[in-house]
């Protein structure tokens, strides 16, 4: 073995480490996206089924955040946003704002819709429904924006 073999590793042997090194960022990243696709997996289940809040609590949690806009200054305010496979159509009758796009929302969406319809529209309230990111050019995330002005 001459020195030169100490002090510089053979072309084969780096590319087997790099290999290695690379295959270890890759399992490292599979399981990130592992863990986001279960996290967003469990927020879609949530997010699909009936919240189980009365009206009762809807209305204090509605009156808290209204409050607290108001004495802000604001006239409205984002009060939920959901990932847009929530809806029967994923998002597209609410981004060509097509008329009867409130039946496409599916769970918590749609109960939000109902309590504003209730309750809140008749004493003047307006919500708005609005793809607010588009990844990759293609609509994402709804918001739901209560407004009063």
């Amino acid at each position: 073995m001459s020195a030169a073999d100490d002090l510089l590793p053979k072309a084969d042997d780096l590319r087997k480490k790099i290999a290695i090194v690379e295959a270890e960022k890759a399992s490292e990243y599979m399981r990130k996206q592992s863990a986001a696709d279960a996290e967003k997996k469990e927020l879609l289940d949530k997010l699909s089924q009936p919240s189980g809040v009365s009206d009762e609590e809807r209305m204090k949690r509605a009156a808290a955040i209204i409050n607290r806009a108001v004495g802000n200054g604001l006239t409205e305010v984002e009060v939920g946003r959901f990932p847009n496979q929530i809806c029967t159509d994923r998002g597209r009758a609410i981004n060509q704002q097509e008329p009867g796009w409130e039946n496409t929302l599916t769970g918590l969406p749609k109960e939000l819709f109902e309590f504003w319809q209730k309750h809140l529209q008749p004493r003047g309230y307006k919500i708005r429904y609005q793809i607010v990111n588009f990844p990759n050019g293609m609509p994402g995330d709804i918001g739901i924006t209560l407004s009063w002005s």
